[in-house]
């Protein structure tokens, strides 16, 4: 279920292949389950059998004064105790047990899931719609699914044994309490669909509201320096007003439900005590069997509230189980064949000892390639690129640069045609592999939360901290690493917000040379530092890039003029192509938006100065 299908999905509607797949994922704590309904058996049926005892202690002890039998009754009256107590500690162990190793089950599966999809899933659905999935979603369904199911299990068995039990010993009492059993189920569905309903609108809302926490919290410093507090507030007040109407609405129709519920239930309760009364007092039937009609009455009509409350909640928990099911089986568009799986291992799993040496030769053959239903981003787009060689790929916006880099990195793959590395179609070695050999630099860098070290570290975890420094030395980021009051153990922040962008792009650097990468992709990697981070930058770049296939995508064209190759793209095509000198002698387009950066950079020098 996609994110803007969620909106048309219907909880109202009984989706048994949901439940079927949901159950399948249970069966490895199926004896869980199991042990918690057999408990709850157990426990219903001793449930309905403790009036009976009381019963016979009023009819047989009470009424005649013969204490010979109080000593059974203690013992047995003991052991109901015992075993109440017995099962009452198994139903919350088992269920507690069912509860906990779903809701991992669920995490861990769909968690292993968003490391397989690929970046077009990203790319459209919202951070905060992934995240309810991992949260709420697992956590309802995991809920409802255990202490749910054995509530159920309770709730049935209970009204199943009382109802024997009341026939076996009045079976005219047992009709009038069984007459208000039909009103309890028509006001049970007409108030369970009105609560539902309101509680659709407010998962609807809170996902809404949800997504604008993310929006505002990540959004923070735009919303202050737009001024956009007043407007933002206005918006966020909204969605909380309409999540308060249905949520009044839904707080109305339950606070009627449940006093309507016990106003039929003291109904019946006052006609069986008016008959059983009469009964009583005509020696018709014993004191002890109205005692139990009595009884059976608050223990009958409690389950049936239960039922529908679990019954609703098993609705409400549908559509988790449909969005955490479709997370789940979703499919990646870039994916490997089991053959290669089968030999390089999977995008969690890893087999290196299969993966060949990466030499860096990449070749694009015939290639077009567009998202999803977009238009034609490359058509027919060959290109050649030796081991070693450094590309620069330059254009205005839309050319085509990242979608280049994106094919080669395997984010995507061509619609059509082919992309060889080392003179072999990609597919055929696994995606794992190829990306064990990149090292890409982002425009927008990102780091995780954690020390600098730990950063760095991530592009390879074997690395020394010796290793660490001498690749922050290369980078030129060692030098202000170490003037942290605690160095290279300096908490970065959560998304490195404790760093200027220009420190987040050299710890990024010096992440990617860590990695020693045979691909080497740099995507716009110096246009949001300034002039001297890109001097340090710049010196980096001439020493890794030696050996190593690289690719440039270049927003300052300086930074690009000892590249091997340059491309002009223009729609996805190469209209120009050659060394920095070689394009600049021919004074086409690459000459034009060099002498143009060139002057304004110039002229933006002179009025700083």
């Amino acid at each position: 279920m996609s994110y803007f299908e969620e909106e048309e999905y219907t909880e109202s509607k009984f989706d048994i292949q949901v439940w079927i797949k949901i159950f399948k994922m249970m069966a490895p704590f199926k004896r869980h389950l199991i042990f918690g309904v057999l408990s709850a058996v157990v426990l219903a049926l001793t449930d309905a059998i403790y009036p009976q005892i009381n019963r016979f202690a009023i009819d047989n002890i009470a009424k005649t004064g013969d204490l010979t039998l109080l000593p059974y009754f203690i013992g047995t009256y003991i052991v109901l105790m015992i075993v109440i107590g017995t099962m009452v500690y198994s139903f919350i162990i088992h269920a507690g047990q069912v509860q906990q190793k779903l809701s991992y089950s669920l995490r861990k599966q769909a968690f292993e899931k968003l490391h397989k999809l690929s970046f077009s899933y990203y790319d459209k659905t919202p951070v905060g719609w992934i995240m309810a999935r991992m949260t709420s979603d697992s956590r309802k369904l995991s809920d409802i699914l255990s202490w749910g199911m054995i509530d159920l299990s309770w709730g049935l068995l209970m009204m199943i044994f009382i109802t024997i039990f009341m026939f076996l010993t009045n079976w005219q009492l047992a009709l009038i309490v069984l007459a208000a059993l039909p009103f309890l189920i028509v006001i049970s569905i007409y108030f369970r669909k009105k609560i539902l309903y309101s509680y659709r609108k407010i998962r609807k809302e809170n996902s809404k509201i949800t997504g604008a926490f993310n929006e505002g919290i990540t959004g923070a410093k735009t919303t202050k320096t737009l001024v956009l507090e007043e407007k933002n507030y206005g918006d966020f007040d909204r969605l909380t007003s309409t999540m308060k109407h249905h949520s009044v609405r839904a707080a109305m129709f339950a606070g009627l439900y449940f006093p309507t519920i016990l106003f039929i239930a003291s109904v019946a309760t006052g006609v069986v005590m008016y008959y059983g009364g009469n009964d009583v007092a005509l020696g018709i039937i014993e004191i002890g069997v109205f005692y139990v009609f009595v009884a059976y009455i608050g223990s009958f009509f409690e389950p049936v509230m239960q039922l529908a409350n679990i019954l609703a909640r098993f609705q409400q928990a549908q559509a988790s189980a449909a969005r955490l099911i479709d997370l789940i089986e979703l499919e990646p568009e870039v994916w490997d064949s089991e053959e290669v799986i089968e030999k390089y291992g999977d995008a969690i799993h890893f087999k290196k000892e299969n993966w060949e040496e990466l030499e860096g030769k990449i070749e694009f053959k015939n290639v077009t390639f567009k998202y999803n239903k977009g238009e034609e981003v490359l058509k027919n787009f060959n290109l050649s690129v030796e081991a070693g060689k450094s590309i620069a790929l330059v254009g205005h916006t839309g050319a085509g640069k990242s979608t280049i880099v994106n094919l080669i990195c395997r984010f995507y793959e061509p619609t059509t045609g082919k992309i060889l590395i080392d003179g072999k179609d990609y597919k055929d070695r696994s995606i794992g592999w190829l990306h064990d050999n990149l090292g890409y630099v982002l425009q927008a860098p990102h780091l995780f939360s954690g020390t600098i070290m730990e950063n760095i570290r991530y592009g390879n975890q074997d690395a020394t901290d010796e290793e660490i420094i001498e690749a922050a030395k290369m980078v030129e980021t060692h030098e202000f690493i170490v003037c942290f009051d605690e160095g290279y153990k300096t908490s970065v922040g959560e998304g490195g917000a404790r760093l200027s962008v220009g420190q987040k792009q050299l710890i990024s650097f010096a992440r990617a040379l860590i990695a020693n990468p045979r691909i080497l992709i740099l995507d716009e990697a110096t246009s949001s530092v300034d002039t001297k981070t890109e001097k340090s930058i710049q010196k980096a770049i001439d020493i890794v890039l030696k050996g190593r296939t690289s690719f440039v995508v270049a927003h300052r064209l300086s930074t690009i003029t000892k590249s091997d190759e340059i491309l002009v793209l223009e729609s996805g095509e190469v209209i120009e192509k050659g060394t920095h000198q070689e394009l600049i002698e021919k004074k086409g387009k690459y000459y034009n938006l060099y002498t143009n950066q060139f002057i304004s950079e110039q002229t933006e020098a002179s009025k700083n100065s």
